[in-house]
């Protein structure tokens, strides 16, 4: 076992987390490789604490693997809104479906049939394996990056091809053969506790005696950053028809862009647009404007203004339209919307 492995060992028995809701093991000892699977999924880009309550809800509402595959798009997209990142909900959807008719309702053990399925690529695999069945597999998320970049001293932005090798490299070389659900569950702990981004608890890194990164005055510059570009702005005017009843016209989304598959509120380029596309769902009389906001995406920056049509009238034919509804709020819980537009709903 590397020096690596038997420091974060022994640190992991006194300061990692042991209470995950996903570590949970069954009568064999073993835990559950669908919530290990879910767990692994919802922590892409997202912090432990946003997580739990989201996983608690997911998993009383679909338990296992085969109600997940039995669930409609937009029951999971429900679960999932809030969470971001809805691609991932997609993915996490068909590859259940696909364990179903390929895998007898269950994830595969083998690596390759594993990381084949859609949303699961190498480190997801890896742990999955790992943290459920105990096969000694290497992971490299964010916060595993982190780590060994830092103690090894690693330059370069850690998305970049040849950086990602070297870190797969060390990786592998400090995965030991055996714990390794305790080690995969140690590194990862150490990266969003310890060896965080802004001001690293170096003092209290076990690995500490041996990082480039601390010997050379390098925690601040790494890993290194992305290079930075100016996001570009994009505007869009959205329409709020509400209706006597207080219900609002939904959208679902089409299956490309940001939001896909989403019921979201309908969608115009401008102001003047905006009415146009409203007359051709209700008759209006008037609009209010809303205060405009900002939603950040990782590639552009949506700037939002929010136009309400009060008192519409809705017009015949939407109950037919597959992708249209007039929806209160009681509708809203089982629909999966984007955050922003729901908490737009939910202000009104």
């Amino acid at each position: 076992m590397s020096a690596v492995a038997d420091a974060l060992l022994a640190w992991y028995d006194d300061h990692g987390r042991h209470d995950l809701p996903w570590q949970q093991a069954a009568a064999d000892g073993r835990r559950d490789a669908y919530r290990v699977w879910l767990s692994e999924v919802m922590l892409q880009q997202t912090q432990v604490a946003t997580v739990i309550p989201y996983f608690h809800r997911f998993v009383e509402a679909l338990p296992t693997l085969r109600d997940l595959a039995a669930a409609d798009e937009d029951r999971v997209l429900a679960l999932w809104s809030g969470l971001g990142y809805y691609r991932r909900a997609r993915f996490l959807h068909r590859a259940a479906q696909r364990c179903v008719e390929r895998h007898g309702g269950e994830l595969p053990h083998d690596f390759d049939a594993l990381s084949a399925l859609p949303g699961i690529g190498r480190s997801t695999a890896g742990a999955i394996l790992a943290q459920a069945h105990g096969l000694r597999f290497p992971i490299l998320d964010g916060n595993v990056k982190r780590v060994l970049t830092r103690y090894h001293g690693i330059h370069g932005h850690p998305g970049e091809s040849a950086v990602e090798k070297q870190l797969w490299r060390h990786a592998d070389a400090h995965t030991p053969a055996a714990r390794v659900a305790d080690y995969t569950q140690a590194i990862m702990d150490l990266g969003a506790t310890v060896c965080v981004r802004s001001r690293p608890s170096c003092e209290a890194c076990p690995l500490a005696a041996g990082c480039v990164a601390r010997r050379d005055g390098l925690t601040a510059q790494l890993p290194s950053p992305r290079p930075r570009k100016a996001l570009p702005e994009r505007a869009t005017v959205l329409l709020l028809l509400r209706d006597g009843r207080g219900r609002v016209l939904l959208e679902r989304r089409g299956p490309q862009g940001v939001w896909s598959g989403l019921w979201s509120l309908p969608e115009a380029a401008d102001t003047d647009a905006a009415w146009r596309a409203a007359q051709r769902h209700a008759r209006i009389d008037d609009a209010q404007a809303l205060a405009p906001f900002v939603h950040v995406f990782s590639h552009y920056r949506l700037v939002v203004e929010p136009l309400l049509f009060d008192g519409a009238t809705p017009l015949p034919g939407i109950a037919d339209h597959p992708d249209l509804r007039w929806c209160d709020a009681g509708d809203l819980a089982a629909l999966g919307l984007p955050a922003p537009v729901r908490g737009l709903l939910q202000s009104l």
